[in-house]
């Protein structure tokens, strides 16, 4: 890989291609739990009961369109949309399955810290995040 044309993204950039995937992955868990979100939806008390039985499959529906996305394409369809992929930080290549799965599971844990883990990108010389780190990853322009 020619390294000498790498640029890293934008904090700004990955911001919004992490909210286009936020969107993606929401409309995802309404189309797969529709039935018992509308069964709930009449009573607050039910449907509050119904979201927090969710957060597990959410939390699966997310690790496994982090990791096959970033492993496969490298790069999730909001990276995709805005022209911004993750690259390994030592050779510059593909991600491996490993690497993805490590940095998805950096990503759950930076989200369950009240997004603390992408405040690091803001301090880090190559702008990467907790999961970014832990994964051995940079995320660049396409």
């Amino acid at each position: 890989m020619n390294t000498n044309n790498l640029e890293l993204a934008s904090v700004l950039r990955r911001f919004f291609s992490f909210l286009i995937d936020e969107i993606l992955v929401t409309i995802l868990v309404y189309v797969v739990f529709w039935d018992k979100l509308v069964t709930n939806a009449m009573d607050v008390d039910q449907l509050a009961i119904a979201l927090a039985s969710l957060v597990v499959p959410v939390l699966v529906i997310k690790f496994i369109y982090q990791s096959f996305f970033v492993w496969y394409y490298g790069a999730t369809i909001g990276k995709i949309i805005l022209k911004i992929k993750v690259i390994d930080f030592y050779d510059f290549g593909r991600v491996s399955l490993k690497t993805s799965i490590t940095r998805s599971i950096g990503r759950l844990v930076s989200e369950y810290f009240v997004y603390i883990g992408f405040l690091v990108a803001f301090f880090t010389e190559g702008r990467q995040t907790f999961h970014d780190k832990i994964g051995r990853t940079l995320v660049i322009n396409a």
